[in-house]
C-alpha cells in the first residue's frame, strides 16, 4: 500500500465493515480508490467473497495465490497499472465478468489459462496495449461481451468469429478500426435506386437535376461531348428509376437497388 494509506491491519478491520450482500444474495466488497499497489494478503483467505471490485488502484501484480478465490463471479481490476496476469486466473471458473480495462497488459502479459474461464459472459480488455489474444480464449462459449477498445490490433482476432455466443464486439480505436474508417472514406459514394412513383413531385425533379448533373460532370472528365440521345439511352437503362438521396419515401426500401457507381 502507499505510504500514508491504511495498513493492512485497519484495512482488514474496512474490509470487513465494507462486505455488502447484494439483492440475489451474494458477497460483494469494493475496496476501490485505497491506493493499493498490491493485493492484500488477508483478501486471499476470504475465499467465500462472490464480488471484488480492487478497480481505481495502482496494482501492478497478481498473485498466484489469487486463484483461491473460487467463489468469485465477478472481478473488477480495471485502471490499475497491471502488467501481467497470473497462470492461476484460470482457476476462478466461477466468473462472470471480467475487467480488466485501462491498464499495461499485452499479448505475452495474457495466459492461455484465460480460456479455462468457462463460466465467462463479459471480458473487458480495453485500453492496455494488446494486439493479440491467446487462441484458448475460443473456449469461452458463453462470452456475450468482449471489449477490445483502444489497444494495437490490425486485424480482428481470427477465433472471434466461432464465438457464438456473442452479444457485443469494441474494436474501436486500433489501428485495425481506423484503417477501416480510411477506407471508407476512399470508397466510391454508393448509388440507390428507387422507383419514380415513391417520389413527391418536388423530389422527383431535384432527382432529374442532380442525375443530368452527374452525367454531365462525367462526360466532362472522360472528354465525351454530351448528346441527348445518349442522356435518354442513360435513363432507359434503368426505367422508372430514381436517385432518391434522403429525400424518397419511406417505401423506397422496397425498390432499393445497390449499384457501385
Amino acid at each position: 500500500m502507499k505510504k500514508g494509506s491504511r495498513s493492512e491491519k485497519e484495512l482488514k478491520k474496512f474490509a470487513k465493515k465494507a462486505i455488502n450482500i447484494t439483492q440475489d444474495g451474494k458477497r460483494r466488497l469494493a475496496l476501490s480508490k485505497m491506493g493499493l499497489i498490491t493485493v492484500p494478503r488477508f483478501l486471499l483467505k476470504m475465499s467465500d467473497l462472490n464480488e471484488l471490485d480492487l478497480s481505481r488502484n495502482q496494482i501492478q501484480k497478481l498473485p498466484e495465490a489469487m486463484g483461491a478465490l473460487i467463489s468469485l463471479t465477478s472481478l473488477d481490476l480495471h485502471s490499475n497499472k497491471l502488467e501481467s496476469l497470473p497462470e492461476s486466473i484460470g482457476s476462478l471458473i466461477g466468473l462472470t465478468h471480467l475487467n480488466l480495462a485501462n491498464n499495461c497488459l499485452t499479448s505475452a502479459s495474457l495466459p492461455s489459462s484465460l480460456g479455462l474461464l468457462c463460466n465467462l459472459k463479459s471480458l473487458n480488455l480495453g485500453l492496455n496495449q494488446i494486439d493479440e489474444l491467446p487462441s484458448t480464449l475460443e473456449q469461452l462459449e458463453v462470452l456475450q461481451e468482449l471489449g477490445l477498445f483502444d489497444n494495437c490490433f490490425t486485424e480482428v482476432p481470427e477465433f472471434v468469429p466461432n464465438l457464438q455466443n456473442l452479444i457485443k464486439l469494441n474494436l474501436e480505436r486500433n489501428p485495425y478500426t481506423e484503417a477501416q474508417s480510411e477506407e471508407k472514406l476512399d470508397e466510391k459514394e454508393e448509388l440507390y435506386l428507387v422507383d419514380e412513383n415513391s417520389l413527391c413531385k418536388g423530389c422527383l425533379q431535384k432527382c432529374r437535376t442532380e442525375e443530368r448533373e452527374i452525367l454531365r460532370n462525367e462526360r466532362k472528365e472522360e472528354k465525351i461531348p454530351e448528346k441527348p440521345e445518349e442522356c435518354e439511352e442513360e435513363r432507359k437503362r434503368f426505367a422508372g428509376l430514381m436517385t432518391p438521396n434522403s429525400v424518397a419515401a419511406v417505401t423506397q426500401d422496397v425498390w432499393r437497388i445497390r449499384r457501385k457507381l
